[in-house]
């Protein structure tokens, strides 16, 4: 019912009114209904994916950090076509609906257990993800005010976070029931990313009615181009936040390994570590709203700075160790409830409405290059020193690039 009065009630154009009244839009909720279902398909597959590849089949660090690498890093540019895409063509809901089919349809791939299909299949869900993220982020400040980005991301990320919790338990049920049988967690995965990919065609709007078609006589028949896009890191404001979103992305150990690390540090049983992600998510749903909200009335900056100090505090953790795997998956929750969404809240109002979707992506594409390169390095690390050697220099990086982030960010809001 919901779901079908968002609907109907389309954005005017002015995000000033386009929340009939309300502080967070009917679409960024119809937007958050169909994160929540596609999170529980895709983080079905997290949650297991670096069990399955390294225990399961028994790869090393090095090739892991480089599959981990790929699952991260293969959006970067795919990012950036996609938001360019959807700004150009003005079809914001059609680029990203079309990113979510391309991440159903790799889960299939995942039953094939060699290494081409399952690099396949990783390089397209991640593809996928890449294509549909900017657009539905373009989405979202596009039906707000720019005065409650952050709580309008914080909602959105909330109900992502739900799908994001969900996904482990149902991960976690079916690998019991099934006596460890990984086959039968991608089919459903499969099944409920179809359901996530319905409720967009059905109950998601377009741009201020960009997406049905309908343009006004004296509108051009196509957005920016790529170069105008491009031009946007020139910008002073936008080139601050560019740079210390791929920095900090760039000293970050990305979930996977933080999750092995905790397993081993620990000695949790192998059956709990699909388990481990809820934890992190739980925080994140909690706190998305009202760091969100926080970020509205103090500035985004330092929330998104104390975001990553909570990061070096779970490695922190894990080193020393102390408050068990509670305290590291209270603090990575934070990490991401103080950062995801606010990064995208801090950077979208730098950026002409008419080139949203372009500029977030390129934020998303800085980020995800720094992490493609984060875990390949972390890989090699652990590799060649070891574990705790290797998580002690990511510590370390961590706390040079917060420190330069912070410069960076100075002027920032």
């Amino acid at each position: 019912m919901y779901l079908a009065a968002s609907r109907a009630r389309q954005d005017t154009g002015d995000p000033a009114t386009a929340t009939g009244g309300r502080r967070v839009a009917g679409a960024v909720i119809a937007l958050g209904s169909v994160s929540l279902v596609t999170d529980v398909s895709s983080e079905m597959v997290t949650a297991v994916l670096p069990l399955y590849l390294v225990i399961g089949l028994g790869l090393s660090p090095l090739q892991f950090g480089l599959l981990d690498g790929l699952y991260n890093g293969a959006t970067a540019l795919v990012r950036l076509a996609g938001g360019h895409a959807a700004d150009r063509w003005r079809r914001h809901k059609l680029v990203a609906g079309t990113g979510y089919a391309l991440s159903v349809l790799s889960r299939l791939g995942l039953l094939a257990a060699t290494p081409a299909a399952l690099s396949t299949a990783i390089a397209a869900d991640r593809v996928g993800k890449g294509i549909r993220t900017a657009p539905r982020d373009a989405l979202i400040t596009l039906h707000s005010a720019e005065h409650h980005l952050g709580r309008a991301f914080g909602v959105h990320r909330a109900m992502d976070t739900t799908g994001a919790m969900l996904g482990p338990l149902v991960a976690f049920a079916l690998l019991w029931l099934t006596a460890g049988a990984y086959d039968a967690v991608f089919v459903v995965s499969f099944c409920i990313g179809a359901l996530g990919l319905l409720i967009l065609i059905a109950f998601v709007p377009g741009a201020a009615g960009r997406d049905s078609g309908s343009t006004s006589p004296a509108a051009p028949r196509s957005g920016p181009s790529l170069r105008s896009t491009l031009a946007l890191v020139g910008a002073p404001g936008f080139r601050r936040v560019l740079l210390a979103a791929t920095l900090l992305g760039l000293v970050s150990v990305t979930d996977g390994f933080l999750y092995l690390v905790l397993q081993d540090r620990l000695d949790i049983d192998t059956a709990y570590f699909p388990l481990l992600p809820l934890g992190s998510a739980a925080v994140y749903l909690v706190l998305a709203v009202p760091l969100g909200r926080l970020a509205d009335r103090i500035g985004r900056r330092t929330p998104f700075l104390l975001g990553h100090l909570a990061l070096l505090g779970a490695y922190a953790a894990v080193l020393v160790p102390v408050g068990g795997p509670v305290l590291v998956l209270l603090l990575h929750g934070i990490y991401y409830a103080a950062t995801d969404g606010v990064l995208m809240a801090l950077g979208g109002p730098l950026v002409p409405r008419e080139r949203r979707a372009g500029g977030l992506a390129l934020l998303q594409t800085g980020q995800a290059t720094g992490r493609l390169l984060a875990s390949v390095l972390f890989g090699a690390a652990w590799t060649a020193w070891g574990m705790t050697p290797a998580l002690v220099a990511a510590a370390c990086a961590l706390a040079v690039g917060l420190g330069a982030a912070a410069v960076i960010l100075r002027e920032a809001r």
